[in-house]
């Protein structure tokens, strides 16, 4: 496994996201509240962080600096989790997740200026191809807005803009702690916000509180969680500027074409393009070579 320890948790989070983010626009309506949803996530985010853990003996890192990093992560995550939820309910899910997927834009920007990462020229025209089809994916015919006209669109470039930040820290703190404790602190913020969903929640309102809506609400978000946590791992160990587009770009498309073929939306010729893009992207990033030498160049 080696030097590609990176690619299998890229890989891992990639797919789990992008079918809970296909199911989870799927299964969005009025019965349960999207503050509701959040919570139900951020419970299931426990499982995987005991089984982290356990795997370091229980080894935190409880210094200042790894618990002010630890909580900006796990804010700016939860943050934009609680804010995309809503978007779902009043916006088109194979519109939403695509915008979303813009956020590698600002993680590469971060890394490139700040972390001075680099990449082979494979991998830089990976990310070209990428970064051109993701505004492919804001066109629309006209009349496939949502009945919430932008509200969605705008909310969605909040959450594009916190996970942006959010990969950018979460590359930039595994160099002083380890992925377990961001892990952990991902974790805690994310049960920290509970009590703020649940008083946003109207409980006036009717709510589908039955065993079958709930077991298959937890099940969907648990796939978040486990993408997260692999997330981190991706990010010890591999490259942000490559890891951010493969899984910010890769789990939207596959939320995107699952949400298109369910719901039988004929995609505008501009967004078949940005598929074919897309896809051709997301291989070029996984199968690129190790940088070396004079190869380097930066992004």
């Amino acid at each position: 496994m080696g030097s590609k320890k990176w690619l299998v948790f890229a890989l891992v989070t990639t797919v789990s996201w992008g079918l809970w983010g296909a199911l989870s626009g799927l299964f969005a309506n009025d019965s349960v509240p999207s503050t509701l949803v959040y919570s139900i996530w951020a419970l299931t985010m426990i499982p995987p962080c005991v089984i982290a853990l356990k795997f370091v003996n229980w080894n935190l890192a409880l210094d200042k600096r790894s618990i002010i990093l630890g909580s900006t992560i796990g804010l700016l995550g939860s943050g934009g989790q609680m804010l995309l939820f809503y978007a779902l309910t009043v916006g088109p899910a194979y519109l939403i997740f695509p915008l979303i997927s813009l956020s590698p834009i600002i993680t590469i920007g971060l890394s490139v200026g700040l972390l001075k990462e680099r990449t082979g020229k494979l991998g830089v025209f990976g990310i070209v191809l990428a970064l051109i089809a993701l505004p492919l994916f804001e066109y629309s015919p006209a009349g496939e807005s949502s009945n919430q006209g932008a509200i969605w669109f705008v909310i969605a470039l909040l959450v594009m803009a916190a996970w942006g930040l959010q990969a950018y820290f979460m590359k930039f703190s595994n160099a002083s702690m380890n992925a377990e404790s961001i892990f952990f602190y991902m974790t805690v913020t994310a049960l920290m916000l509970m009590p703020v969903a649940l008083w946003m929640t109207d409980f006036d309102t009717p709510i589908d509180f039955t065993a079958p809506t709930l077991t298959i609400t937890a099940a969907i978000q648990i796939l978040n969680s486990i993408g997260a946590l692999c997330l981190v791992y991706a990010f010890r160990y591999g490259k942000a500027i490559v890891v951010s587009p493969l899984t910010n770009a890769g789990a939207p498309l596959i939320s995107a074409v699952i949400s298109i073929v369910i719901l039988s939306v004929e995609p505008s010729p501009v967004k078949i393009l940005a598929i074919a893009l897309a896809v051709l992207a997301a291989i070029i990033l996984a199968i690129q070579p190790e940088e070396s030498g004079s190869e380097k160049i930066t992004g």
